[in-house]
């Protein structure tokens, strides 16, 4: 086996020339491969993260059919048997209750529909970075002032300015229509258009006395100290929460175009790298096709000088076990360096760039990680698909009788 290894090695180098051209597409191929998993795994959990700290939360509790169709009479009661839980998981960065309600925005002659949240300005800073995207004027600071913060588009679209009294309209728990003067104190810009463009935001406790929701919420949204941590917890609380009207919600089920515009670049990227092996799997298979097909005559006569045909496949497939490994270790190499450098220096966009990407709602920055996991998947598909292209090689050899070998030219 020894003498083997040694012989596979010389071979492989007899061609430099072809060796290396092989050995740098195994590189190109490992490299890119481990490079683009590991930048779009960072870019999905750096624009994940921003998102659910922006306003949603890593994970709600509400009512169970409030996602699927949100209504006023899906609100529940803010109790210590559901915060109880939440406060003794160390997992958890802190929860903030919210009320949601549908509404009429009017300024002037210009009336608009809205989303109209209800927050607790004090509790909702140690959640969500919402007071950090006011843009213009201040957040509301108190839970029964009758003042609101708009989305710019919003304040925008209804040619208000701040300082300016505007009026909403409401439907209440009761069936009727409730009406009150707010007065606007400023905006918000997140960058997602659609939350922009119709979001208002007040005290909880002024939204509920508009809609007539007495003390009841609409939900309650949960950060939480890593982004790993929401499955556990989601799976936690729903066990510890003993009760029929409430159900926590990962993030993944509140957000679930989120989710599935993810999935849609994750499948859209894994298909592209498949493609990428798979190209440099057939030049494997050339270089080793060629480098078989020259040696006949040579491989003719140490089978009949008695070399057992077993030992010339071996020794093909060692030579092409070299080829791929020296390229899968420098790839990896370099693959790392490279990751690590985009984790420590994310890029970030500007310019158009930039408004393209938060037209989609993404965070303008490309950042990688790295992740072991990345490294040995794409090692190992480099090297599987490496000795599938070496089978019908491999095939020729083990069928070659010693005389054609001789006379082959």
């Amino acid at each position: 086996m020894k003498l083997m290894a040694k012989l596979a090695w010389r071979n492989i180098w007899r061609n430099r020339r072809r060796t290396l051209i092989t050995i740098t597409a195994v590189v190109f191929a490992t490299l890119l491969s481990i490079v683009m998993r590991g930048i779009q795994l960072g870019t999905y959990d750096e624009n994940i993260e921003w998102a659910l700290n922006l306003f949603s939360g890593y994970l709600q509790l509400q009512h169970p059919g409030f996602q699927d169709d949100p209504s006023l009479h899906k609100s529940f009661a803010l109790s210590e048997d559901i915060t109880a839980p939440l406060d003794a998981d160390q997992r958890v960065r802190g929860y903030a209750p919210r009320v949601y309600a549908d509404g009429l925005v009017s300024y002037g002659d210009n009336s608009l529909g809205a989303a109209l949240f209800g927050i607790e300005p004090g509790v909702e800073d140690k959640v969500t970075r919402l007071t950090q995207k006011v843009n213009n004027g201040r957040m509301v600071e108190s839970s029964e002032a009758l003042e609101v913060v708009l989305g710019n588009t919003l304040l925008r679209n209804l040619k208000a300015t701040i300082g300016d009294t505007i009026v909403i309209l409401a439907q209440g728990y009761d069936g009727a229509l409730g009406n009150m003067k707010y007065r606007i104190v400023g905006t918000v810009k997140t960058g997602m258009q659609e939350f922009d463009r119709a979001s208002v935001f007040m005290g909880m406790r002024a939204l509920q006395n508009l809609v007539a929701l007495r003390d009841n919420i609409s939900l309650i949204a949960v950060a939480l100290h890593d982004l790993h941590d929401v499955t556990p917890v989601t799976d936690d609380a729903n066990d510890m929460l003993d009760t029929a009207a409430v159900r926590a919600l990962h993030w993944e089920e509140v957000m679930p175009d989120m989710k599935q515009s993810i999935q849609l670049d994750n499948y859209s990227g894994m298909l592209f790298l498949a493609i990428l092996i798979i190209v440099v799997a057939f030049g494997i298979l050339n270089t080793v096709l060629m480098s078989v097909t020259e040696r006949f005559r040579e491989f003719g006569i140490l089978l009949s000088v008695g070399m057992p045909q077993r030992q010339l496949v071996l020794l093909v497939f060692l030579e092409t076990l070299y080829i791929a490994m020296i390229g899968i270790i420098v790839g990896n190499l370099l693959a790392l360096g490279v990751n690590w450098y985009l984790e420590v220096n994310p890029i970030t966009f500007t310019g158009d760039m930039a408004a393209m990407y938060e037209e989609y709602g993404w965070l303008p920055q490309m950042r990688s990680v790295v992740l072991l996991s990345s490294i040995v998947n794409t090692s190992l598909a480099v090297l599987s698909l490496s000795f599938i292209a070496v089978l019908y090689p491999l095939y020729r050899v083990h069928k070659l009788e010693p005389l054609k070998g001789i006379r082959y030219t």
